[in-house]
């Protein structure tokens, strides 16, 4: 596979030749939000502590993500988290709470600090087998998968889909789920409403990404009469956890849920859906 075109993954699609697709009660747009709560290892950036980057982010494990669950919750959102799996051996008081939440946990690696980019074969199936297992320590089976950092290897897809995943959220190149060649299936995700590239220096002003979700909402919606779309929500809890960004989302959610025919969902409720109805073209 090393040097295959993309066209070896997935075929191209032109959106206007698609499939008409309807979600649920009609809605015209599937919204789904992931949480990413992800364990950073605190020599990131070299030999000596970093405390100064790696406090920031355990800022959003400490506080910033109690305030999105208690966000969503006023929402009625549940979240699809892009889980590092060492979440959960430092932080289970946080896996407590999102098992009672209900949110759907899928795949993000072991850690942030460590990307898929040149990984050996081997070691990144043994990665992929240890988040599949702990993942399924919380009651849950592995169904998505989000590289960190969104990255893969030439290998990615097909260990993804050996180890029984479903769909993969790393190519945002969609507004609506397609079958790639191996069986996976791609679920838009978003770079551009990801507060990671947006908010870290230099960082855009919190009304401006509050702005994006309504202006990206609108369209989708607009477009959504004629088939269905998908809008994600990329949240990470050390950056729209602090203090003064977490009201923008809130006023975010409350102006999508003011619109009928919106369908807040999970991604594997999102790929049920949508496999439900590719089956019947």
């Amino acid at each position: 596979m090393q040097g295959a075109d993309k066209l070896s993954f997935f075929p191209y699609q032109a959106i206007v030749d698609r499939p008409r697709i309807t979600w649920p009660d009609d809605a015209r747009v599937a919204v789904w939000v992931i949480p990413n709560i992800e364990h950073f290892h605190i020599e990131i950036g070299g030999n000596a502590p970093d405390i100064r980057n790696h406090s920031r982010r355990d800022y959003g494990n400490r506080v910033g993500v109690w305030r999105i669950m208690e966000t969503l919750a006023k929402h009625n959102v549940r979240g699809t988290v892009a889980l590092n799996a060492e979440v959960g051996r430092f932080y289970p008081r946080i896996m407590e709470e999102v098992t009672k939440l209900k949110w759907e946990l899928m795949g993000h690696g072991l850690t942030n600090s460590v990307l898929l980019t040149g990984m050996p074969k081997d070691e990144e199936s043994a990665l992929i087998a240890e988040v599949h297992e702990a993942i399924g320590q919380w009651g849950q089976t592995m169904r998505g998968w989000l590289g960190p950092g969104l990255s893969e290897t030439w290998h990615t897809l097909d260990l993804l889909r050996e180890s029984g995943v479903e769909y993969v959220c790393d190519w945002v190149n969609d507004d609506l789920p397609y079958r790639m060649n191996n069986g996976l299936y791609s679920i838009p995700y978003s770079i551009e409403l990801n507060d990671m590239p947006l908010f870290n220096m230099p960082s855009i002003d919190i009304g401006e990404f509050e702005r994006r979700i309504r202006e990206t909402f609108d369209v989708l919606y607009e477009e959504g009469a004629r088939n269905g779309r998908v809008m994600a929500i990329a949240l990470h809890p050390f950056l729209i956890g602090v203090p003064h960004r977490i009201r923008a989302l809130d006023r975010a959610l409350s102006y999508i849920a003011s619109h009928g025919n919106v369908w807040f969902a999970t991604g594997s409720e999102i790929i049920d859906a949508y496999r439900s109805q590719e089956h019947k073209k």
